[in-house]
């Protein structure tokens, strides 16, 4: 995967998609605000892995799935990084 220009816009609009989100599939994290940093596109350009910013923690985000193919999304997770690999936030400065 390669990440993907600042610049470039998204294919299309997920932005209906995610609003639909269940709220519990949030854990508690506030994605609200609709802050993309990060996203990620397949070498061969069929997929890209959006990173949409948790208000609270620079290491969570809700990540959507887009097919660029179809113009959908596959679908969405949420990624705690700290939970992930096991950092306990509290050593964490």
């Amino acid at each position: 995967m390669k990440r993907v220009g600042s610049g470039e816009g998204p294919p299309f609009d997920f932005w209906p998609y995610f609003e639909r989100i269940p709220k519990e599939d949030f854990e508690g994290f506030d994605c609200t605000e609709g802050q993309v940093d990060w996203v990620w596109r397949t070498e061969d350009g069929h997929f890209e892995h959006v990173l949409v910013n948790a208000r609270e923690d620079s290491d969570v985000f809700m990540v959507l799935v887009l097919d660029r193919d179809s113009d959908s999304v596959l679908g969405h997770r949420l990624l705690n990084l700290k939970k992930e690999y096991g950092i306990d936030p509290q050593s964490v400065d």
